[in-house]
């Protein structure tokens, strides 16, 4: 396989083995693409979908707007609104309950991650029974599933692009990364115009979570040049946008742009991976109930400047990417303006620390010991570019606390 480098870009891969790609099959993106649902339905060959989503999308009226477009197309479509924020075992109870009722045969997870993630979920045990501890990584899941058709409301999870679904342990409180192929949506709907109501908050979380995604991916053990490509242009779309968005959320080419980049960066971590920062951010949303994309950015700045030893020159490329260095700029002095870059990006984003956020210290250290044990048992550690010990992940996140 030809490797063409971009210009100002110099890591090269050491081998180009063969590798993996897996994408949904269909892809519909742009403003109205929500409109194309019935469409798209009909094209995977079902009749009767579920729309699982949350509470907040079905008393807005938001869901509404993919229900109308199901059953102006003749579908026999229904509503499950029982999704809850970073989805537990106990959550899915009533959702498998819906999905037998409506006898749905296909489902269309319409929200964030948590509704999208729970919609996969569904589909594979709706299909193999649970419990759904027994699908957490390493396993690799393969199927069979009902097809899941993801349509994100947020630019940031990525999930409508991903081979991934994150449930949380109702009885241990892990949250148990799930992943293979039988997690990926048969087709995806992308249409920034469901961002344009999303408030600050939610659009910086989220943002964030995206940039990690893509920088994760592009520095992981595993990055490839398929990935590589998806990453670094998702990288350069949240450097322009990001800000921008949190700023005035109805600028309409910045959502756009960071919708994209968003599915560009889930699709770039699901053909390559997620590393040390998602590895530590998943305990912090079982155990304290910090959004997902929040606790990522908590995490960010400690562990990148923690990992640049292991690939000085791919984060370099993230920082050219991101636009805080340029081409004549040497790998050292390039990743270190990605690390100063992610504070300045916390501060402007007005992320929290642990303690800011209303954490204990007497909590936050008693489970230090367990959330560094349950961040190494996921396995995203592992593909850092530096590999850490237990006691090095313990150390992280004792510093990120004050």
């Amino acid at each position: 396989m030809l490797w063409i480098p971009r210009p100002g870009f110099t890591t090269i891969p050491e081998v180009l083995l063969p590798y993996h790609v897996a994408l949904p099959r269909i892809m519909k993106v742009g403003a109205g693409a929500v409109q194309e649902l019935g469409d798209v339905v009909a094209e995977l060959g079902a009749r009767r979908p579920l729309i699982v989503t949350d509470p907040f999308m079905q008393k807005s009226g938001t869901a509404d707007i993919a229900l109308q477009a199901l059953r102006e197309s003749g579908f026999e479509a229904a509503v499950f609104a029982g999704t809850v924020p970073d989805p537990t075992t106990d959550s899915l109870v009533a959702g498998l309950d819906a999905v037998r009722l409506h006898e749905a045969d296909v489902l269309i997870g319409f929200g964030g991650g948590s509704s999208i993630d729970t919609a996969k979920a569904l589909g594979l045990m709706s299909m193999q029974g649970g419990p759904m501890r027994q699908y957490k990584a390493p396993r690799r899941n393969i199927g069979p599933s009902l097809p899941v058709v993801a349509v994100p409301t947020t630019a940031g999870s990525g999930s409508e692009a991903t081979q991934f679904s994150i449930i949380s342990d109702s009885e241990t409180n892990e949250k148990m990364l799930c992943a293979g192929p039988a997690f990926l949506p048969s087709a995806a709907v992308v249409d920034y115009e469901l961002t344009l109501s999303m408030p600050a908050r939610l659009t910086a979380d989220t943002g964030v979570d995206a940039l990690t995604h893509a920088i994760e991916a592009y520095v992981s053990r595993k990055n490839n040049p398929f990935s590589d490509g998806f990453a670094l242009a998702a990288i350069t779309a949240i450097g322009r946008n990001l800000r921008i968005v949190c700023k005035d959320g109805s600028k309409r080419e910045a959502r756009e742009a960071m919708m994209l980049a968003a599915t560009q960066a889930g699709i770039a971590f699901s053909n390559s991976s997620v590393a040390l920062v998602h590895g530590m951010s998943r305990p912090l949303g079982a155990h304290f109930h910090i959004a997902h994309g929040l606790a990522n950015a908590m995490l960010f700045p400690a562990v990148t400047e923690f990992s640049i030893r292991g690939a000085e020159g791919r984060y370099a490329d993230c920082a050219r990417a991101l636009g805080v260095a340029g081409p004549h700029d040497d790998d050292a002095t390039a990743a270190k303006a990605l690390v100063v870059e992610l504070h300045a990006l916390n501060e402007d984003l007005d992320v929290p620390t642990p303690r800011s956020y209303g954490i204990s210290s007497d909590d936050w250290h008693r489970l230090i010991p367990l959330m560094a044990e349950q961040a190494l048992a996921s396995g995203s550690p592992a593909n850092n570019p530096v590999m850490p010990e237990a006691a090095e992940i313990e150390e992280l996140y004792t510093k990120i606390y004050a």
